[in-house]
């Protein structure tokens, strides 16, 4: 039967990398920087391409399973593929059934867009007691459960079943599974009627305050995985040409979005786990769209930025450990460094093996936090106030790594902690879930 995870979410001029004035924190100066170059999709109105018929064989065999910028064994990508087999074909069958939730199957009154436009609302802000009616207070680590979710949930669902049926397409052939990702792509990237807006300008609201914000963009993470696997099923013609141009339309707008507009520019620029968010949703986007400027972009922030910034001496994000939930945003924090490394990683410039001068490196993160992944109790730090027990289940960062350094002990780890955590908060700090989309050559 279906995961309880996926019933929760049932509810309705040309850029030049390095140009742009930059302070010594790696920040930009203005948000008055040029527009990127929107995709430029060619008419195809008179194309006379059909779909292809694609053969039903396995795409993830043990010739091309295993990342593309290794050069080494790729038995501790045979192992998790065979661990998550059975079971993912299982589920992707079961998501044949469901319809497409898009961000027009719910609204909120105390949203300022329209009705295809995304809205969330900022999570740890609530009613002021002393004025009930009036803006919101915050209580940092404190999520509001009354706060309208119906969007986010929206989204992740989506990630969820792209990315299950896109899996299932790899280790099966089966066009079928294929056939209802671009249900879903289209529904939400293409339809008039039940399309996204190509951009976040209404998420993270609080009430009395803000309309949005910037840091609504990390919402948006959710759509690495999609863009994902769209690029999979796009490569391999399991999506049509004609079909295929429309959506990538969708998604290289709203790169432009997110790289030109003052809320992208604000979450590009924040020194914690969003910035670091906002470059592997930026990348994953780039990836898809071939958009070589952001993802030049993106490894210069990574080299230059978020690891001599971000991390310690001892491989920690500081940032992360004075937080309310100092474990669960340290594991945020890492796998979204570890999940930009595996996107933007290639066989001549493997950024799991970039190391800073003075030494930071993914490899020094990992270290660091793997004790406690591993052993939760030797935390020296404070526990969360929320969620605490839920943690860690398969963490990315313990996948990628694991495969890059070559580290059974990290796989072994990834392969016994669970693999669908049903808490909401978990699931959203989770984005990157599904192996089989991220270890093909």
């Amino acid at each position: 039967m279906l995961v309880t995870f996926l019933f929760t979410f049932l509810i309705p001029g040309q850029m030049q990398a390095g140009v742009y004035p930059v302070n010594s924190a790696g920040e930009y100066l203005s948000a008055e920087k040029p527009a990127l170059p929107i995709l430029a999709i060619p008419d195809q109105n008179n194309d006379p391409q059909t779909k292809q018929n694609i053969a039903e064989k396995p795409y993830a065999t043990d010739q091309n399973t295993g990342p593309d910028y290794l050069r080494k064994s790729e038995a501790l990508s045979q192992k998790v593929i065979e661990n998550i087999r059975e079971e993912t074909i299982e589920r992707a069958t079961q998501m044949l059934k469901e319809e497409p939730v898009t961000v027009t199957s719910s609204s909120c009154k105390r949203s300022a867009g329209a009705k295809n436009d995304f809205y969330s609302e900022g999570d740890y802000w609530w009613p002021d007691p002393a004025n009930p009616t009036g803006p919101y207070i915050q209580k940092d680590g404190q999520t509001n459960p009354e706060n309208f979710v119906d969007h986010r949930r929206a989204m992740i669902r989506l990630s969820e079943i792209t990315a299950t049926l896109t899996s299932a397409w790899l280790l099966t052939g089966n066009q079928r599974y294929a056939d209802q990702v671009l249900k879903h792509l289209n529904a939400w990237f293409v339809a008039p009627e039940t399309r996204m807006n190509p951009n976040m300008l209404y998420a993270q609201a609080i009430w009395g305050r803000f309309t949005g914000r910037g840091i609504g963009l990390i919402d948006a993470y959710h759509l690495v995985e999609v863009a994902q696997s769209a690029k999979i099923l796009m490569d391999k013609k399991a999506i049509p040409e004609k079909e295929a141009a429309k959506i990538k339309t969708w998604f290289s707008n709203f790169l432009n979005w997110m790289t030109t507009h003052s809320y992208g520019i604000d979450e590009m620029n924040a020194k914690n786990n969003h910035g670091t968010c906002w470059a592997v949703t930026a990348a994953a986007m780039a990836n898809l769209v071939d958009n070589t400027e952001v993802k030049q972009l993106c490894i210069d922030r990574f080299k230059n930025v978020f690891l001599p910034a971000q991390m310690s001496g001892d491989g920690s994000f500081p940032l992360e450990l004075k937080r309310t939930k100092p474990y669960g945003y340290s594991l945020f924090n890492i796998d979204a460094m570890c999940n930009l490394a595996r996107i933007l990683s290639t066989p001549e410039e493997n950024l799991f093996d970039f190391q800073t001068s003075d030494g930071k490196s993914l490899k020094k993160g990992m270290e660091f936090i793997f004790p406690f992944i591993a052993d939760k109790t030797k935390w020296p730090f404070a526990k969360d106030i929320y969620i605490w027990d839920e943690w860690p289940v398969r963490q990315s960062s313990l996948l990628f790594a694991g495969l890059a350094y070559q580290n059974e002990d990290y796989i072994q780890t990834f392969l016994r902690l669970p693999a669908h955590p049903t808490h909401p908060e978990v699931i959203r700090n989770v984005p990157v879930r599904h192996p089989a989309i991220w270890l093909m050559r």
